[in-house]
């Protein structure tokens, strides 16, 4: 079933997440929720056409996640499969299908967002590895037996696929060692024939003899060159140069800070007639003092604590030590045998 602008729709939210040059997940959340594309679920239709759509809409959004498109879309596509696959209506949800034959260059995608700190990135495309959202098949589309299904084009817009390095095909390591090859022969067999002449023959002079090195060094400015331009944009250098535009700002506020302090402190003298209306200087010294002396009573006020303290402990001990000096009155002997007669006991009578 065919579902008429579902393509042109996933198109214009990806250029437009093109538009931002960045590949954070903020920027692309933004466009979205701009266009209000969840809202591509809330037609009304029954189950069996919300399977369908859910279906079709996953299957339009995958190509976008393959080669040949660039890195910016590929991350685009990743973040559009994930907003799709968690506010699709069915239940159990449908899921992503991707080939076996694609998904070496999956992870390849994947090494990738992890070599260059795209963390959030990572984070969703591991997020949709733990949901298990994707499923693994023979062909990217479903084939039935006895039907003849041709696997349809990508007409996808130019501007997002990649361009192809025309040099690389063109110079590749295995030609540059064959000419490497073929040049050093030549140069033996030349200098085989000048070994009797003094002089060399000008007419096969004609092949500069550092050829295969300048054509070696230029193919691999090249592709440093084209590696640099095409190479995203790393979360290091994004926020080196948010800290850079920060040093520039605090070195601004520096300088305007030492203007202020010079006009402030800069007093001219005043006469002998207007000495007592001398201005005093106001700097920022001012706000040092005020916290010195606060803190100055703080720190007297802990030590009047520590003195109350050390006095109440001091009282409590003197207490103790009069309380231990007091004695019990002792009993003398003489009291102990006043009379010195024996008091006589009475015994006890048995019972019978």
């Amino acid at each position: 079933m065919n579902f008429l602008g579902l393509k042109e729709d996933c198109e214009t939210l990806l250029s437009r997440f093109q538009a931002t040059d960045s590949v954070r997940y903020e920027e692309f959340l933004s466009v979205w929720k701009e266009m209000k594309f969840h809202t591509i679920f809330f037609g009304g239709m029954r189950n069996l056409e919300s399977n369908r759509f859910s279906k079709e809409a996953l299957s339009v959004a995958s190509p976008f996640f393959l080669p040949p498109y660039t890195f910016q879309i590929r991350v685009g596509a990743l973040y559009l499969l994930y907003g799709l696959y968690n506010t699709q209506l069915c239940e159990p949800k449908q899921k992503i299908r991707i080939a076996l034959k694609d998904w070496t260059e999956v992870e390849k995608f994947h090494q990738d967002l992890v070599s260059s700190q795209h963390l959030d990135a990572v984070y969703i495309f591991r997020q949709m590895r733990r949901c298990r959202a994707f499923y693994f098949t023979a062909m990217p589309m479903m084939l039935t037996f006895k039907s003849q299904k041709s696997i349809p084009a990508d007409d996808g817009k130019e501007e997002f696929k990649d361009v192809r390095d025309r040099v690389a095909d063109l110079v590749t390591t295995e030609s540059l060692e064959e000419m490497v090859n073929v040049h050093e022969h030549y140069q033996k067999n030349k200098h085989l024939m000048h070994a009797d002449k003094s002089e060399s023959d000008k007419s096969l002079s004609l092949i500069k003899e550092d050829l295969t090195d300048n054509l070696n060094s230029l193919v691999s400015q090249y592709q440093c060159w084209r590696q640099e331009n095409r190479a995203p944009r790393m979360k290091n250098d994004e926020e080196k140069e948010g800290t850079s535009q920060e040093s520039e700002g605090s070195e601004r506020a520096r300088v305007l800070a030492g203007i202020k302090s010079k006009s402030y402190t800069a007093v001219t003298q005043a006469a002998k007639s207007r000495r007592h209306r001398q201005v005093q200087l106001a700097s920022s010294e001012s706000g040092s003092d005020y916290k010195s002396t606060k803190a100055e009573k703080r720190r007297l006020k802990k030590l009047k604590f520590k003195a109350t303290k050390e006095a109440q402990k001091q009282t409590y001990l003197s207490l103790i030590k009069k309380k231990s000096s007091v004695k019990m009155p002792a009993i003398s002997e003489e009291d102990s045998s006043s009379s010195g007669e024996e008091v006589p006991v009475k015994k006890r009578k048995r019972k019978r």
